[in-house]
């Protein structure tokens, strides 16, 4: 059976911080406190948070927010449920340290799911990442390969889709420690230090494209 993880809720609305906590109850995600604000969490941060995971509910997450939790909660992982989710919210969120950003309109199932997947050491972000950047206008320039190889390329456009090393081994029949390999190479020829900024990498740069050997896995998060 899987572990309990002490879980800390963040938000000023109460209505919203009961139908998360009673979402909750039956997973291993045990509320153990529960804040109207990051600051009012922060000066608590000695005494009643012990968390594994912190959720915190905005509706414009605030770098300063998150990087104070991530500094006073190091082996915490942290995940926004954003009332609005947009391009620029996401990458302040993951550079602050979030370990997952989601809008609050997610499905229970699929919440659930991406809680579990952030404390495995993923990374989780909107599946509606690509029509983020195009409402953006984020440029899609000619990609600049870098001595990225087929393979890689592969991967690159398997990781736009949210896909686990898990999904992206059995997609393209590999192991998923080869998988980890190949990652581990791209991330140093493509300057990113984790799978979300591949992605949004991937994504900038025109790997929209659907493999050749035929469709992409399904999203991992709604």
């Amino acid at each position: 059976m899987t572990d309990p993880c002490p879980t800390t809720l963040i938000d000023p609305n109460r209505l919203f911080r009961d139908g998360l906590r009673s979402l909750l109850a039956g997973t291993r995600f045990a509320v153990a406190a529960e804040f109207g604000t990051p600051g009012q969490a922060l000066a608590h941060a000695g005494s009643e948070i012990t968390a594994g995971l912190l959720v915190l509910g905005q509706a414009t997450p605030n770098a300063n927010d998150l990087q104070g939790l991530r500094e006073t909660h190091p082996a915490a992982r942290i995940v926004v449920l954003a009332d609005r989710v947009t391009i620029d919210g996401l990458r302040d969120a993951m550079a602050a340290g979030a370990d997952g950003f989601l809008a609050k309109t997610v499905s229970p199932e699929a919440l659930v799911q991406s809680l579990q997947l952030v404390m495995m050491g993923e990374k989780v972000y909107p599946t509606n990442l690509a029509s983020l950047l195009a409402e953006a206008g984020a440029p899609v320039p000619q990609a600049s390969l870098r001595g990225i190889s087929l393979r890689e390329q592969e991967i690159l456009r398997l990781l736009v889709t949210g896909a686990s090393n898990k999904l992206i081994a059995i997609r393209l029949g590999i192991a998923e420690a080869t998988v980890k390999v190949h990652l581990k190479t791209l991330l140093r020829k493509i300057d990113a230090s984790n799978r979300t900024q591949a992605a949004i990498w991937a994504l900038n740069n025109g790997f929209t494209e659907t493999p050749a050997n035929g469709p992409a896995p399904g999203p991992r998060a709604a």
